[in-house]
């Protein structure tokens, strides 16, 4: 993976990725205690809350403003979010009150929306090989998992000489380097129709191809999957740490670090994995894993919540992180195979929105749950969301996902420049994609 970084571009855009995680990190763990500072118990009701306003806004701006952006304006349009994001961040230590928290993570998030799938939809252009791109997936998960491993040590350590209110900072530092960054950073150029769609047609179609792709269906169910052991850890975490098991502010950061442990050990696994293992097989062994582990961790909270101490935390902590990262590591490769290069970024706009609607879903169950019937309770409904997405999967993606399939075009002239020479009247085969000639999956 590491020979990627060669690559000029790539090296320039994961540098990018990198320090603005590491600054989304820093706030991970700053809003997490600035919930606890201000609802004390109620903390997880807060943080569900603030996170499923995240997950609005990602779900309804995310394919809008990846419509309306022009892929020859794309890096001025990455640096502008950059730059807001900055911002909104550097305004976050001044919160009092709650209704603060939400209307800023909702204008931050607002940015993100617009920012990550465009910046996602770059690397299959730049590394338009399969195992590159393989590599860069993994490579960039591992980044994911040295944000959720470094961010929370690094911010354990900083926490020994400032508030929690100064890793605000961090996080505008390193959207401000990301999009200085990007600033040096000379992006391929795509080539467009001459009368492109209409914003709203171009939204259109990135879900149709995403919903009428049976593996891009299965990635939805999977999308929940991970949702459930996410949102578990993520809103819950200070809620576990400070309360039953009576730690501080570093045991929070310490706690989320075994997570991208456990994430991290996987990311570097999975190169290697994925050259003799089916996607199919990895993800859905990944949501197994994910809906084994939520369910014993209920079975155990609810059995006897005073015996679940730090062993079986930190446990089903580093596990949820492993299957997590096999449920997202792979799923660029499955959006590179399902469209073409013009399509990406509207098929990635499609991911980030449809996938951030399971979060939407899991996030207030996590929080609200846990507040009102217990951590227990929580653990439970979260088991069953995973249960059910790994269950999905198994139904809606066919196991024999073979990417050439026979299909026919009646509605073609025999002449038409799609058929082949060697098509059986308009019977023909090629790599099936979802486009303006192929509407539907063929049985």
């Amino acid at each position: 993976m590491l020979e990627l970084l060669r690559h000029p571009v790539f090296r320039r855009l994961f540098a990018a990725q990198m320090v603005a995680l590491v600054g989304t990190g820093l706030a991970t763990v700053a809003l997490a205690l600035l919930a606890y500072e201000l609802a004390g118990p109620d903390a997880g009701a807060v943080l569900g809350t603030a996170l499923a306003i995240k997950m609005i806004a990602y779900v309804t701006l995310a394919p809008i403003a990846n419509a309306w952006i022009p892929l020859a304006h794309r890096k001025s349009a990455l640096v502008a979010l950059d730059v807001v994001r900055a911002l909104v961040a550097l305004a976050l230590p001044f919160v009092t009150q709650t209704w603060q928290i939400y209307l800023l993570i909702f204008l931050l998030q607002a940015a993100s929306a617009g920012f990550t799938p465009l910046f996602q939809s770059l690397i299959p252009e730049i590394l338009p090989d399969e195992r590159n791109y393989t590599r860069a997936l993994s490579l960039s998960r591992l980044a994911y998992d040295l944000e959720s491993l470094l961010s929370p040590a690094l911010a354990a350590i900083l926490l020994t000489m400032i508030s929690f209110h100064g890793l605000f900072a961090g996080t505008s530092v390193g959207f401000v380097l990301s999009a200085l960054l990007l600033v040096s950073t000379v992006l391929p150029r795509i080539a467009t129709t001459a009368q492109p769609d209409r914003p709203f047609a171009r939204v259109l179609r990135g879900m149709r191809i995403y919903l009428r792709t049976p593996r891009l269906r299965g990635l939805l169910a999977l999308n929940l999957c991970a949702a459930a052991g996410g949102a578990m850890v993520f809103v819950n975490t200070v809620v576990l740490v400070r309360g039953p098991l009576h730690g501080g502010e570093h045991q929070v950061a310490w706690a989320l670090a075994i997570f991208g442990t456990g994430s991290m050990l996987a990311a570097l696994a999975l190169p290697r994995l994925l050259e003799s293992w089916t996607d199919r097989a990895i993800l859905l062994t990944a949501a197994i894993a994910m809906a084994v582990v939520m369910s014993l961790s209920a079975v155990g909270y609810l059995s006897a919540p005073t015996h679940f101490g730090w062993p079986a935390l930190l446990t089903a902590w580093f596990l949820l992180g492993a299957a997590y990262a096999g449920l997202v590591t792979p799923g660029g490769r499955l959006l590179r195979r399902s469209a073409d290069p013009t399509h990406l970024p509207e098929l990635f706009a499609a991911q980030f929105s449809l996938s951030h609607a399971c979060w939407l879903l899991a996030y207030p169950l996590a929080g609200w749950v846990g507040a009102t019937w217990g951590l227990g309770a929580a653990f439970a409904a979260l088991a069953a969301l995973a249960i059910l997405g790994a269950a999905a999967t198994w139904l809606v993606w066919p196991a024999p996902d073979t990417e050439n399939l026979s299909h026919s075009h009646p509605e073609l002239s025999p002449d038409h420049p799609h058929l082949k020479a060697d098509a059986v009247g308009q019977l023909h085969q090629h790599p099936f994609r979802i486009d303006e000639l192929h509407t539907r999956w063929p049985r």
